[in-house]
């Protein structure tokens, strides 16, 4: 590779990390630059190969991969979340957990009654193995902080527990694969106020096509098989910190949570 090759190459891999692109997820480099492989000879014409003869009509066919996804009744085997965690961490039917460094299952109490869903980890998440706690998440903090709530009563987790590569949105179908367990993690917290913090989380778990804008600032209720439970969507931290003027309506749904919460109180 000559000099201006190189350099050349490193203003596009600058150009990369600056859009967030900060991993590679091919397992070898390859050099873009190098000269296209000489064509191979033509094999010489084979004769076809004899007809194998066809299994009988009841023959077993191979067994599927029993790790490719999970049956609803094994997740709904999972009596607590400790053995849904573990339920995710041998889950393979989502192609995410296998470019992420680690799975993002929650972060906060198992104990509490509030329940807070985001969207998917990023970088800092995918390092540590818990949700929120990058920028997003510190500012999060801070604003759980402001009506009185912390770590120890709060319960943090996204509606997908792998980070999708350069932290782009990820597809309907990765956020589907992961649902089943989401329900079942719902369910076995039994909280009694959800968050849903930014769109994304907002539609897929109410199932709306609504923006973010018309649906925060609202309650609402997501229905489980036994229980009712007051639902507010707000807009995600990290929203806020590329639009700080927001912040205003944010206060506003942390304010309305604060009232409710002080109203389950009496």
């Amino acid at each position: 590779m000559t000099g201006s090759q190189a350099k050349a190459t490193a203003d596009v891999l600058a150009w990369y990390e600056a859009m967030g692109a900060d991993e590679a997820i091919g397992e070898a480099p390859v050099d873009r630059f190098a000269a296209p492989p000489a064509p191979k000879a033509k094999a010489a014409p084979q004769k076809p190969a004899a007809a194998r003869p066809r299994p009988a009509p009841n023959s077993a066919k191979p067994a599927a991969s029993a790790s490719a996804s999970m049956a609803p009744e094994s997740i709904e085997s999972a009596a607590t979340l400790e053995e849904l965690e573990a339920l995710v961490g041998q889950f393979e039917g989502c192609a995410l957990k296998r470019t992420a460094k680690n799975t993002c299952f929650y972060r906060g109490s198992t104990a509490a009654r509030i329940m807070l869903i985001g969207e998917a980890p990023g970088r800092d998440e995918d390092l540590q193995g818990k949700p929120f706690v990058g920028r997003a998440g510190q500012l999060l903090d801070r604003m759980l902080g402001a009506i009185g709530l912390d770590e120890s009563s709060v319960y943090i987790t996204n509606t997908i527990y792998w980070r999708p590569p350069g932290n782009r949105t990820p597809t309907p179908e990765e956020i589907g694969s992961c649902a089943p367990f989401l329900s079942r993690q719902i369910e076995l917290l039994k909280p009694d106020v959800m968050v849903l913090l930014g769109g994304a989380a907002a539609k897929s778990i109410l199932d709306v096509t609504d923006g973010i804008m018309r649906l925060r600032g609202r309650w609402k209720i997501y229905k489980t098989e036994t229980r009712d439970i007051p639902t507010l969507a707000t807009l995600h931290p990290a929203y806020l910190l590329r639009k700080p003027g927001e912040k205003r309506l944010a206060w506003r749904d942390m304010l309305m949570l604060k009232e409710r919460l002080e109203s389950l109180k009496t």
